[in-house]
C-alpha cells in the first residue's frame, strides 16, 4: 500500500484543517448542531434568560470583603459598593429559585421555562444557583473569553455549553427564550440587551418575549429612554417592549403571567 494512502487522515480527523479559516463554516454549524441534539436530548424547549453583570457577588461574600476593608485590607468604599450592588446577586437568585419552583409544578412530560445563563460568575451564577437550589436542570451558555472564567459551579453538568462565537451563543439565548430578565450589567449585558430589543422592535423576533428591566435606578441612570423620545429615534409605544421593577415579587409575577397567557401552549423555539 502507498505510504501517502496509509497515512491519510480523512477531512473530519484532520485537526489542523478543522481549526483553519477554510473550515470556519463547519466550527459555526457546529456550535449549532451539537447544542440542538443536547437540548433535544434533555427535552429542553423554553428558557427563561437572566442577563447581568458578571462582578456582583453574593450579600456574604460582600460582607466579607467590608469587613477585611474596614480592618485594612481592601478598599472600604468599593467595599460598600460591592454590598449595595449584591442586592442583585440575591434578587436573581431568589427569582431563578421562584420561577424555576413554579415551572416545576406544572403539569407536563418535558421541562418548561428552564433558567438559562451566560453560564460565568455574577449575576449569571446568581440565577444557575437559584435554580439549582430549587433542585431544577439549568442551562450556561459559557463564552470563551481571557479574563473570565468559564462555567460556574451551578450549572446543571450536561446543559453547560462553550461557544468560541459571540454570535451563536446570542442566537441559543433568543432562540430558545420565552422570557428575559435583565439586571444592572456593563457592556455585555447592554449589547445582549439592545439586540433583542431591536428583533422585537423590528418584528424579526415574532414570538411573545416578555422582557423585565430590573433595577430602575440603575437603568434610569444608564439609558435615557426619554431622551430617545424625545429626539425622535424610538417611538413612545417602544417602551412596551419591556417591564421596569424593582422588586422580586412584581418581577416574578409579571413573567408568570406572561408565560401562562402567552406560552403555556406555544411550545419550542419561534424566532
Amino acid at each position: 500500500m502507498n505510504k501517502n494512502t496509509r497515512d491519510s487522515v480523512k477531512a473530519y480527523q484532520d485537526s489542523d484543517f478543522l481549526n483553519s479559516s477554510d473550515a470556519r463554516e463547519l466550527r459555526i454549524l457546529a456550535e449549532y448542531l451539537e447544542p440542538e441534539s443536547r437540548f433535544a436530548r434533555y427535552q429542553v424547549d423554553d428558557t427563561i434568560v437572566f442577563f447581568g453583570s458578571a462582578r456582583f457577588i453574593s450579600r456574604e461574600q460582600a460582607e466579607e470583603e467590608l469587613k477585611n476593608a474596614e480592618n485594612g485590607n481592601g478598599d472600604v468604599e468599593q467595599a460598600k459598593t460591592r454590598l449595595e450592588m449584591s442586592m442583585y446577586y440575591e434578587a436573581a437568585r431568589e427569582m431563578a429559585y421562584r420561577l424555576t419552583e413554579w415551572s416545576k409544578q406544572l403539569v407536563d412530560d418535558e421541562r418548561r421555562f428552564v433558567v438559562c445563563t451566560g453560564g460565568g460568575p455574577g449575576i449569571m451564577e446568581a440565577a444557575n444557583r437559584g435554580a439549582s437550589e430549587a433542585k431544577g436542570l439549568n442551562v450556561g451558555l459559557t463564552i470563551s473569553l481571557p479574563t473570565e472564567e468559564t462555567g460556574n459551579s451551578y450549572i446543571t453538568r450536561e446543559l453547560c455549553f462553550n461557544f468560541h462565537y459571540f454570535f451563536m451563543r446570542k442566537f441559543w439565548f433568543a432562540y430558545l427564550a420565552k422570557a428575559v430578565i435583565v439586571f444592572p450589567g456593563g457592556f455585555g449585558t447592554l449589547d445582549e440587551l439592545f439586540e433583542l430589543l431591536t428583533l422585537l422592535q423590528t418584528t424579526k423576533m415574532r414570538k411573545h418575549l416578555p422582557m423585565v428591566l430590573f433595577g430602575t435606578k440603575y437603568w434610569n441612570e444608564v439609558i435615557n429612554f426619554d431622551a430617545l423620545i424625545r429626539h425622535g429615534s424610538i417611538n413612545a409605544d417602544d417602551l412596551n417592549l419591556f417591564h421596569r421593577t424593582d422588586s422580586v415579587d412584581a418581577a416574578c409575577e409579571f413573567v408568570i403571567n406572561q408565560l401562562s397567557q402567552y406560552a403555556l401552549e406555544e411550545r419550542g423555539a419561534i424566532l
